[in-house]
């Protein structure tokens, strides 16, 4: 965190699921090095339920015995308590999040894929991720910032992907 911090980093995460005690850690090491170094404080926040993950793998594999929405909130507010600014957050989980933990709390959404391949500029596929949104709707839940890989990296013309998902989210 100190490191990052001192690089200038914006925004950074850490995983919420490494607990309380950790994401307390993180928070106040930012805060320090941010103070130290006369610098902004990075934004800091908590990776909560990768979106590869559906209810039947985060049970089985990962022996969570609630619902995914139940969890990522869970984490979530664990990450609130620990001072950081806001969650990393699959789509499908923005509106419950914003509900719970209000208009300032920082959401990065990935997971971003569009609706049908057909669509995608060179084709995007759903691939390994299960909880996904298209760019206009993530936004529209509350999102505020995405996350974009695979659309733009796996297209035949990355800088048309790119264009394209900011022409999605520019029309009206």
């Amino acid at each position: 965190m100190r490191e990052a911090t001192r690089l200038g980093v914006f925004m950074l995460n850490i995983h919420a699921s490494g607990g309380l005690a950790m994401a307390r850690a993180a928070a106040e090491a930012a805060t320090k090095a941010a103070g130290d170094f006369a610098i902004p404080r990075p934004l800091c926040l908590g990776v909560t339920v990768l979106t590869s993950l559906d209810r039947r793998a985060l049970q089985r594999e990962v022996g969570v015995p609630t619902s995914v929405e139940s969890h990522v909130l869970h984490l979530a507010a664990l990450a609130r308590e620990a001072g950081l600014d806001g969650c990393v957050a699959s789509p499908r989980e923005i509106s419950a999040l914003r509900l719970a933990m209000g208009p300032r709390w920082v959401i990065v959404t990935p997971g971003i894929r569009w609706e049908k391949a057909a669509e995608a500029p060179g084709a995007s596929r759903p691939d390994d991720q299960v909880r996904v949104a298209t760019p206009r709707r993530a936004l529209a839940a509350g999102a505020n910032y995405l996350v974009v890989g695979r659309p733009i990296s796996a297209a035949n013309d990355p800088a048309k992907a790119a264009a394209a998902i900011v022409a999605e989210l520019s029309a009206p």
